[in-house]
């Protein structure tokens, strides 16, 4: 089954955020985790922290990124941040670190240009 436009775009967008932190001096250490029913989209490290990363994208008309639906990161909802601190902590229980454990939200805002294969990068939120 073809992939939705829906999951090409968060793809899209889990791609960058992956090459943003590289580009911000992070080690990259997994995606798309799937543990206790849940997903990790990023599991990443730094010299202090084991970050556990939610990457919200979301495709605007304009260069605003201005939506009737908020932010990228306001669907990072309780329900979501309950399954995203489940699913770190089965990470953490198979994978020992001395490290200190932390949550993130990646917004990736992009823009659909006429023409164009690939939506172009607006901003990035970390």
């Amino acid at each position: 089954m073809p992939a939705t436009k829906k999951q090409v775009t968060g793809r899209l967008g889990e791609d960058i955020a992956v090459n943003f932190l590289r580009e911000n001096g992070y080690t990259v250490k997994d995606t798309n985790i799937h543990l206790s029913h849940n997903e990790l989209d990023i599991v990443a490290e730094d010299e202090n922290y084991i970050v556990f990363v939610e990457v919200k994208t979301r495709t605007y008309k304009n260069d605003d990124g201005i939506s009737d639906y908020g932010t990228p990161g306001m669907a990072v909802d309780r329900k979501k941040r309950g399954d995203t601190v489940k699913a770190s902590r089965a990470y953490l229980a198979k994978h020992r670190t001395k490290k200190q454990p932390r949550i993130d939200v990646i917004e990736v805002y992009l823009k659909q240009s006429e023409g164009a294969d690939e939506p172009k990068v607006i901003k990035i939120n970390h």
